[in-house]
């Protein structure tokens, strides 16, 4: 029988609803060659589900220590990424969509702190986005029928060479032509280091800590599934809970400590507010590296087997086992990780100082998971 609900989560209902079709019982992960055969042969990356990413007893020490390192900064960033929110939208009237599951943590951060310091209570929701078959539809239908006035606000974690705005912008643009849901495309992200966001904490490519891990920082949320044997027309895309990792799941416990930073960093950002236009031009900066390097190093222009950033690389190497890892200083302590995960993977890094990005992941030809 096929699993009808919306999936669970280890986050506070106050926090977030994930729209979301629970397959937790009915749906199971794939081996990485199994997915890239599926691939080969015309599926799509949604279809199947990758191994969750067990971390070792070291990298789970490196996360604790970034967490730690970073939480005061990140508080200043979730707090200027929603006052640039709260001044963008030019009303209190806010819902929040993030983009599951990365755009997740960030979301229930933002929502915090509007809620703590700005004292307002804006809804935040979770829907899916898969690259080449656009926004849940149905997800976003449901949100503009509670919220028909409202300014609804999409936000994310981090951008990479700007995939996921192209399509955000795509999937907007659909909806109001065809539905009259009277969407934005202006994508809120903590991190913009390809330049592809307006509304942003900052454009510097830096290691966020939930980039660390999988669905032990995400609610215990798996990657969203878009698969016709368990998602009929009618329903949300679909998601499991991973409740065998509960023991290991530090999902709260990541924005906990964040949020408790917020009283440290007021003054911070509201001077950083002042001295700061709300929204910044797109220049899509980084996708000019990333178009080099496709050319150098790839004879076919299939620039999705580039994964520029941190968090992306982060991403790829928790899912991937890429062929090359770039690096620009192998001292900076936002790639710290990488380079435990390449040693675990045997993946060989390569130092490249000129790199616009901090780090790259590079996936071997062929079609991408």
């Amino acid at each position: 029988m096929i699993a009808t609900g919306l999936v669970k989560t280890s986050y506070p209902k106050e926090d977030i609803t994930f729209l979301l079709k629970d397959v937790s019982e009915v749906f199971g992960e794939s081996t990485l060659e199994e997915r890239e055969n599926a691939v080969r042969a015309g599926g799509h990356y949604a279809e199947r589900l990758p191994m969750e990413y067990r971390p070792s007893a070291e990298y789970t020490k490196l996360y604790h220590e970034t967490v730690e390192a970073t939480k005061q900064r990140l508080g200043f960033l979730i707090g200027l990424l929603t006052r640039r929110i709260a001044l963008n939208a030019k009303t209190e009237d806010v819902v929040l969509v993030s983009l599951a599951r990365a755009g997740s943590p960030i979301g229930i951060l933002v929502r915090r702190y509007a809620r703590q310091v700005l004292n307002v209570d804006w809804p935040h929701y979770s829907v899916s986005i898969l690259r080449g078959k656009g926004i849940d539809e149905n997800a976003m239908e449901s949100i503009r029928s509670r919220h028909p006035e409202s300014r609804i606000q999409f936000v994310d974690g981090w951008t990479g060479k700007g995939a996921i705005q192209k399509e955000l912008t795509r999937s907007v643009r659909l909806l109001n032509e065809q539905k009259a849901l009277d969407l934005y495309d202006d994508m809120a992200v903590l991190a913009d280091p390809g330049a592809c966001a307006v509304l942003f904490g900052t454009r510097e490519d830096f290691l966020i800590p939930s980039a660390c891990l999988n669905a032990t920082v995400s609610g215990l949320i798996s990657r969203t599934i878009l698969n016709d044997q368990f998602i009929s027309a009618e329903d949300f895309h679909g998601a499991k809970f991973y409740s065998d990792l509960l023991e290991e799941d530090l999902s709260n416990d990541f924005v906990d400590r964040v949020t408790a930073s917020f009283s440290e960093t007021l003054k911070a950002v509201e001077d950083a507010v002042a001295a700061n236009p709300v929204t910044a031009e797109r220049t899509w900066e980084g996708m000019k590296e990333v178009e080099e390097i496709g050319q150098k190093m790839y004879n076919e222009r299939d620039y999705t087997l580039i994964k520029p950033g941190v968090g992306e690389t982060t991403r790829v190497l928790l899912r991937r086992s890429p062929w090359k890892v770039l690096v620009q200083d192998p001292a900076h302590s936002d790639v710290q990780h990488l380079l435990v995960l390449a040693k675990e993977k045997n993946v060989p890094v390569e130092v490249v100082p000129e790199l616009f990005y901090r780090a790259i992941g590079l996936i071997r030809s062929g079609k991408e998971i």
